[in-house]
């Protein structure tokens, strides 16, 4: 029989891993989100900055521009002229040498014409069409600037043309002919809309070792043969405009040949009919490099304007910009495949959240679900636990007995004055495991019991305050963090407990988890501590036999009140209306046997009054405490206050 043997993965990472995890990218969106940011910007924020071990798009948009900037120091985009000129001089020399050497009248009338050329390279060469020369060596250097500029153009047009054509031969040239009338009747087909599919099998099988592309449809082929015509025209207008007169002179002489020079000119007017708006402005190539030829030159523009289009692209700056905007196959080419990898991760990333049920896409854009908010809550919550713990204060364990206690499914060993039930099962597997004979002795350290939860009922009120200064003094996301994991604390470990979350501004209004973190900042003055608290009452009343908790988290004194015609009023400073509204309400609690806690954030001397004389008329407390400890101050007077304690 065949053998196996399973261990764990040691060639690399490991295959069957995710790309990234998700909650933790939750957990990094829900922070942003929770201080004041939309979904929307906050999973921006993220995919700019890369997670879980992923590049970001900045990090990829960075390497890019290195690249386009190294891409302008490439080469002289005018070499062609000089290539041209380098010829140009060396065929006149060898006809000079050899007029020189002739004693005729001939020679002498020779000398004079070519005395008299004009200064330019392109004017040169034009006037030189009719010379009859003397060197049959200067002859061919000459007719091999036109070849050479013939090549040039067509391979800045076709890849790899100029390899094909460099011998010259006539049946190469004809081949060309033959591929630019097929090309232009292919194009021509697909620009009426016809089915051009058959028609484009057929024109690749006849001619496609002349695209080394590989183009897989018509719209691709356009595509390349666009990209090339659009860097021609923008390496043309970089130009000095002396360089591209002389430069489009010597190509429109290159292209003498009747036959060529239409097709190639019915190409161009059909490439820019199929892509119109793919001509852009000049590149700015710096100092440095090599002196270019034509295809060079437009090949180093083109490869330019790719890296302009990634970079445009990464930088997601347009209106209306996806990640599906970025070519991953030009991102891949340029930054390698580990970069390519990065970028899907990113680009998975929004898709991944939606389908595990983390957010949802409505009408007004991308929303946390609850299972998200949940999340967030849970995370919260560790973070306070483990400000708890290390704090070593606020014990969340309650090992008193109460009314209807829940098993929590733990056991501990017994101490001295426990009342918890008996682990009957467990006690006895001790001594067995102890002893090694029958029948066994029960032990002191043989016991164990079993935990529970004590279930006495409380009503909770947690008053938040939405005003637009939680915003500005940084406050708004440790309040809403804390809202969010105390909320989490009560539906999974106290589910008998009611907890009401209450945000105010210049009103207020009940919130659920969700509302809570999708609520964002908005600018209304007005700090409406009495309908707060309104609102705490009808919750305390729909739970008589509760426990009443009532804690209120804000930064500013009262300073707005619900008047008697039911309109909130608002005035700064404070006045004597509200305050009187305000503790009115507070002596309605305080008559119910609800005493309110503060949790004052900053350090306005009109709260602090303010809360020290409501705390000891209604025999509550005020806690002072700093932001990245408000939740471990809600949490533990929370579980202070259901056991009973001192509040």
């Amino acid at each position: 029989m065949s053998r196996f043997r399973y261990g764990p993965w040691h060639d690399g990472p490991d295959p069957l891993a995710p790309p990234y995890d998700v909650r933790a990218a939750l957990d990094e969106v829900g922070r942003d989100v929770l201080s004041g940011g939309s979904l929307r910007e906050a999973l921006s924020d993220l995919l700019r900055r890369g997670f879980d071990g992923n590049r970001g798009l900045d990090d990829l948009a960075a390497r890019v521009r290195q690249m386009r900037n190294a891409a302008r120091r490439r080469g002289d985009l005018g070499g062609t002229l000089d290539q041209v000129r380098a010829a140009l001089d060396q065929a006149l020399a060898q006809e000079r040498d050899q007029l020189a050497s002739e004693d005729t009248d001939a020679a002498r009338w020779n000398e004079m014409e070519l005395a008299t050329l004009p200064d330019d390279t392109a004017g040169a060469v034009r006037a030189l069409a009719p010379y009859d020369w003397h060197s049959d060596e200067a002859r061919a250097t000459y007719e091999s600037i036109q070849q050479m500029l013939q090549s040039e153009v067509l391979d800045a047009q076709f890849a790899g043309m100029k390899r094909l054509l460099q011998d010259q031969d006539p049946e190469a040239m004809q081949a060309v002919k033959d591929m630019l009338a097929d090309l232009n009747n292919l194009l021509a087909a697909h620009a009426r809309g016809e089915d051009t599919e058959d028609r484009f099998r057929e024109f690749m099988d006849k001619h496609g070792d002349l695209f080394p592309e590989n183009p897989q449809n018509v719209d691709e082929l356009i595509d390349a043969l666009a990209r090339r015509q659009a860097a021609a025209d923008r390496m043309l207008a970089s130009l000095s405009p002396e360089q591209r007169q002389q430069l489009g002179q010597l190509m429109s002489d290159a292209l003498s040949d009747p036959d060529l020079a239409s097709q190639m000119a019915q190409l161009s007017d059909n490439l820019r009919a199929l892509r119109p708006g793919m001509n852009r402005g000049p590149v700015n190539m710096r100092e440095g490099g090599d002196s270019l030829g034509y295809s060079d030159a437009v090949e180093a523009v083109a490869e330019l304007a790719d890296l302009e289009a990634l970079e445009q692209s990464l930088a997601q700056t347009h209106a209306g910009a996806t990640l599906d905007d970025v070519d991953v196959e030009a991102l891949e080419r340029n930054l390698g495949a580990s970069a390519a990898a990065d970028f899907r991760a990113l680009r998975e990333l929004e898709r991944e959240l939606e389908r595990q049920g983390f957010v949802t896409r409505g009408d007004d854009g991308l929303r946390l679900t609850p299972r998200a908010v949940r999340r967030l809550g849970e995370t919260a919550l560790k973070r306070v636990f483990a400000q708890l713990d290390a704090n070593g204060t606020g014990d969340h364990e309650d090992h008193r007995t109460g009314s209807a206690d829940e098993l929590v499914g733990t056991t501990r060993p017994w101490v001295f004055g426990d009342e918890l039930p008996i682990d009957a099962v467990r006690t006895v597997s001790n001594a067995l495991r102890r002893g090694s004979s029958m029948p066994a002795t029960l032990m002191v350290e043989d016991f164990e019991v079993v935990e529970t939860e004590r279930r006495t009922t409380a009503a909770v009120a947690l008053c938040v305050d939405l005003s637009f200064s939680m915003v500005q003094e940084g406050r708004w996301g440790p309040m809403k963090q804390t809202a969010l994991a105390l909320s989490h604390l009560v539906a999974t470990r106290f589910r008998q407990d009611a907890l009401e979350i209450i945000g105010f501004d210049r009103t207020a209004r009940r919130l659920s988890p969700v509302q809570l973190a999708d609520v964002e900042p908005e600018w209304v003055q007005g700090t409406n501590l009495q309908h707060a608290l309104m609102i705490a009452a009808r919750h305390l009343r729909r739970h008589p036999d509760a426990e009443p908790v009532i804690m209120v988290v804000t930064d500013g004194e009262p300073t707005a009140h619900i008047a008697s015609d039911g309109f909130p009023v608002f005035q700064w400073p404070t006045t004597m209306e509200t305050l009187r509204a305000t503790v009115g309400q507070v002596d309605e609690l305080t008559r119910y046997g609800a005493a309110l806690n503060f949790f004052m954030l900053g350090d306005d001397p009109g709260l602090a009054r303010f809360v020290d004389a409501v705390a000891r008329r209604a025999g509550g407390r005020v806690f002072t405490p700093d932001l990245s400890r408000l939740g471990e101050y809600v949490v533990a007077d929370y579980l202070r206050a259901r056991r009973g304690g001192p509040r």
